[in-house]
């Protein structure tokens, strides 16, 4: 029998009656589930519960995402080294990566059943920590990584690199390299670009930068970014998808470029970016 993988964001009370029906749904048409620890206690079924980590490890054939974009980004890091597609169900409030509504959960899943649904393929950003020349820790981000201080209001200093080639140095609250999905996450807010996602790129921008001379900038996709910190002020993290998070010191070095994994998002509807800046920023709108 195969199985569907079932992702579900925390704190939603809605989601033990959502939950419930799905499973019903998914049983009748043939499918058994994998539940993450989330989606387990709203069922009152903890002793199945498989962390998100290990749910690639049970050969689902698809991952329903139940949540906001948050929750999507973690289903999708956990999934990274699959090509496992992920259907993404909005229960929040904005969601950029989450394109469905509940209403169209059903008729999405049968649209991937029948072969015709929209299989977004969206490009990973691979980032490397190094400390002391070596390598302390990896990630595959699907939006973005931030360079970033903590509750010292103090700014940072950061060499940036491309290629092994100096570009700047600047003083900046912190750095933001982005995906062509991620650009319409945290650099959007810091003023940087809006990206097709199908665009072969990655977006650097300066968060709060010294000097207003410091524009986003936008480097070739298959390029190798280094974000060197130069002057570290006390609590200074690198985050990974606004999910996960390490601490920084003086000298760490941060490369960034494409990985060569992806995640497939599966749409009913075609032209999904436009839709989600019109619908919910009211882009291009008088």
């Amino acid at each position: 029998m195969q199985k569907v993988a079932i992702v579900s964001k925390p704190q939603k009370p809605e989601l033990e009656l959502i939950l419930t029906e799905l499973l019903d749904w998914l049983s009748a048409q043939g499918f058994a589930t994998v539940l993450d620890v989330e989606s387990a206690t709203y069922l009152g079924r903890q002793a199945e519960a498989v962390e998100r980590s290990a749910m690639p490890g049970h050969n689902p054939v698809v991952v329903i995402s139940l949540g906001g974009d948050g929750t999507l980004l973690s289903a999708a890091r956990a999934f990274a080294h699959t090509d496992t597609p992920i259907l993404g169900v909005n229960l929040g409030s904005l969601g950029f990566l989450t394109e469905i509504p509940l209403a169209e959960l059903y008729i999405t899943f049968e649209a991937w059943m029948a072969g015709t649904a929209i299989v977004d393929k969206r490009s990973l950003m691979h980032a490397e920590l190094i400390r002391d020349g070596k390598l302390f820790q990896e990630w595959n981000a699907l939006n973005d990584v931030v360079l970033a201080k903590g509750a010292i209001a103090r700014m940072g200093e950061f060499a940036i690199e491309l290629d092994g080639q100096f570009v700047a140095r600047f003083r900046a609250d912190g750095v933001i390299v982005s995906t062509p999905t991620g650009s319409t996450a945290y650099t959007l807010s810091a003023d940087g670009p809006i990206l097709i996602p199908a665009v072969e790129a990655m977006v650097l921008t300066a968060i709060c930068p010294h000097l207003l001379t410091i524009r986003p900038i936008v480097f070739p996709g298959d390029s190798e970014i280094a974000v060197v910190v130069d002057v570290v002020p006390h609590e200074t993290f690198l985050t990974v998808d606004g999910q996960e998070t390490v601490e920084l010191l003086l000298n760490d070095r941060i490369l960034c470029r494409k990985s060569d994994r992806s995640v497939h998002l599966l749409r009913l509807h075609p032209n999904g970016l436009f839709n989600v800046l019109r619908s919910k920023l009211s882009w291009g709108e008088r």
